[in-house]
């Protein structure tokens, strides 16, 4: 995968079970969408976790899936955009702030600075 920015912001969430389904569907249909309109946002990627096997030290392990189980890395130009009017209207877009979000759990925000 070629990174083009500069700066990736990663978000991680559970969700309710029995949102599971609308959280896709809003956010791929809205949500990221929406934050592709914002100045500064180059790509969004999702992900889930799966659990895997590992070889180190000359043996494979076990490893469970990571948890919190979906992923969200979002390409942007700097910090600054996550500020910004544009991003602060569209997260408050669509669905997600009324259907999607009151239904994440354990979520987490970080900033990484591409070297």
């Amino acid at each position: 995968m070629t990174i083009a920015a500069r700066y990736l912001f990663v978000v991680t969430m559970d969700v309710a079970p029995e949102r599971e389904a609308l959280f896709h569907e809003v956010y791929d249909t809205e949500h990221i969408p929406h934050l592709l309109e914002v100045p500064g946002v180059r790509a969004v990627t999702r992900a889930e976790a799966e659990p895997f096997a590992l070889a180190l030290g000359g043996r494979v392990e076990p490893r469970p899936a990571a948890s919190p189980r979906f992923l969200a890395i979002y390409e942007i130009d700097g910090p600054d955009v996550l500020a910004s009017d544009a991003w602060t209207a569209a997260v408050e877009r669509g669905r997600w702030p009324s259907e999607v979000r009151p239904f994440t759990t354990n979520r987490g925000h970080a900033l990484y600075r591409v070297r």
